[in-house]
């Protein structure tokens, strides 16, 4: 696996509001918010572009609904916004896919020359799945660093369940099977972008 010098951290949703884990539920890989952590400080580090990206959620009752304290970013998120060496994007979103916020995703990444993406951030199976899955239908080399992602249990039809270690495990499958991006873990990202 080859980084780019300009490859892209997609910073995906990661805010205050996924710790209420009333509205959420249970969730999976504690060590997520450190492995994204990690990967901002070495893309910072190495002059990468980074893109941080916000859902403002339009439901009435969610947590990530613009005006409630669980639409801003994480701590540890907002300290490094603007700390970096290289460009950097601020996206807002209504929808799952960070290709449909605001300003416009695709078109500031062409405007930077940028070929490759990582994605990293909540929720492993909804934004970050479906922003990994769009990168790959319009041509970006995705890498997705499952390990930088969590998610929350969740009942489905006919009265399934699946636990979130269960939905990560097939959005791996799906994204890595289904040709949509290679799938790698934080230590392997940081290791190759230094």
């Amino acid at each position: 696996m080859e980084i780019t010098q300009n490859a892209a951290l997609l910073v995906v949703d990661v805010q205050q509001g996924f710790e209420d884990l009333d509205a959420w539920g249970t969730r999976n890989n504690p060590a997520a918010d450190e492995n994204i952590a990690s990967l901002i400080a070495v893309w910072q580090d190495t002059g990468r572009p980074v893109v941080f990206v916000r859902h403002d959620s339009v439901k009435p009752d969610s947590p990530l609904r613009p005006g409630q304290p669980g639409n801003g970013f994480k701590e540890y998120v907002e300290r490094r916004r603007g700390a970096g060496k290289g460009p950097e994007l601020f996206i807002t979103k209504t929808v799952n896919s960070a290709f449909y916020g605001t300003p416009d995703l695709d078109a500031w990444l062409k405007a930077e020359g940028v070929t490759q993406i990582a994605v990293a951030g909540i929720q492993t199976n909804m934004c970050a799945e479906t922003t990994a899955r769009m990168g790959g239908n319009l041509g970006y080399d995705v890498l997705f660093a499952l390990d930088a992602t969590y998610t929350f249990d969740q009942e489905g039809p006919f009265g399934w369940h699946l636990t979130a270690d269960e939905l990560a495990r097939a959005t791996a499958v799906t994204l890595h099977g289904g040709g949509f991006a290679t799938v790698v873990t934080t230590e392997e990202l940081v290791a190759r972008a230094r």
